[in-house]
């Protein structure tokens, strides 16, 4: 068994996570964390594992989550977790981080979009970008995984495909996003109370967003060139769900055919991407951890529909698929439900 903390286990994605491990045959959770006041039983801060798990959200230390857990998954705000994580390694843990401290390997545009000098510079070098289906031998190996963000997983294997084969061009490509609320996450803010998102929809972080580099980095690692992305997210009044609308520009004659044979032999022994035929809905994956996409042609604009779970397979999902590659456990250990 291996011994597993959860950091930051008080928001929605680490519930996700806390809900796959409890599943996961090699699994033992040891430790949970949180800055709570009084140490609270989990249950308290998620009732729905009243009954499942008997550990306290405790506030521990580096040292102290290392004696007690072999891997950690670091669910803590940006900024927060780069703290905490080189004493984790130097520990001995392995570490899946699910914020944006080690995604981005340049330190100067981590700087520029998140407002923080990264203080840990080295490790942004060592990092693994944690995608499986874009390669899994890296990760197999790695001591400290970057796991994507939601809107990005869904953007980059919605374009992986083609601009892997150079069929689109790398820049003037349009992702129009939408999410659920929960993917602001779980603390409370004015434009996602019911009052205010509910009945509406909005769109936000236009030119601004976070996300943005991270597509056009591991995109351009895809391709070996400079991608630009223009990405609007969207706030869609529901709990939970990613839908992008996608509108690259071909470089030459494809048809809708075509494309969707070149998605399936990309795609093909990857047991969570799901090429479709039909229009995929964010009911489609719900609750899981598939990405599900097609390809339409209108007149020669490709346009390329994605979903997925956003705390799933954009999260504590795809966290759990990197861990059963680290580990040597089949890739869907735990999360086929």
């Amino acid at each position: 068994m291996v011994r597993v903390a959860v950091l930051g286990a008080s928001g929605y994605a680490a519930l996700e996570l806390i809900k796959i491990l409890l599943r996961h045959p090699h699994v033992e959770i040891t430790a949970l964390t949180s800055r709570q006041d009084g140490s609270p039983p989990i249950h308290q801060v998620h009732p729905s594992l009243y009954g499942r798990l008997k550990l306290n959200c405790e506030d521990l230390n580096a040292k102290q989550v290392c004696e007690r857990a072999d891997a950690v998954f670091c669910a803590l705000p940006h900024v927060a977790s780069m703290a905490v994580v080189p004493d984790l390694l130097a520990g001995g843990t392995r570490v899946v981080d699910l914020s944006a401290d080690y995604r981005l390997r340049d330190p100067a545009v981590y700087e520029k979009w998140y407002g923080h000098v990264h203080t840990d510079v080295e490790r942004l070098k060592t990092a693994v970008y944690g995608l499986p289906e874009l390669g899994t031998e890296r990760i197999a190996t790695a001591n400290l995984i970057a796991n994507p963000g939601c809107y990005t997983s869904t953007s980059i294997l919605a374009l992986a495909p083609l601009i892997a084969r150079g069929l689109i061009e790398p820049t003037g490509i349009v992702v129009d996003a939408k999410s659920g609320v929960s993917g602001a996450g779980r603390a409370p803010k004015l434009n996602t109370l019911f009052s205010e998102c509910n009945e509406s929809f909005s769109a936000y972080g236009i030119g601004t967003h976070r996300h943005q580099p991270e597509i056009e980095q591991i995109l351009g690692d895809v391709s070996g060139q400079n991608v630009e992305v223009t990405f609007t997210p969207h706030l869609v009044p529901m709990d939970r769900g990613i839908l992008a609308t996608i509108y690259p520009r071909l470089t030459g004659q494809a048809t809708q055919g075509d494309l969707l044979a070149i998605y399936r032999e990309f795609y093909a022994g990857k047991p969570f991407v799901r090429v479709c035929d039909h229009l995929p809905t964010t009911k489609d994956s719900a609750f899981t951890n598939y990405f599900d996409v097609t390809v339409r042609m209108n007149r020669q604009q490709p346009v390329i529909v994605a979903c997925l779970d956003n705390l799933i397979k954009g999260a504590a999902g795809v966290a759990v698929q990197n861990f059963n590659l680290m580990y040597g456990f089949p890739e869907t250990t735990g999360l086929l439900v």
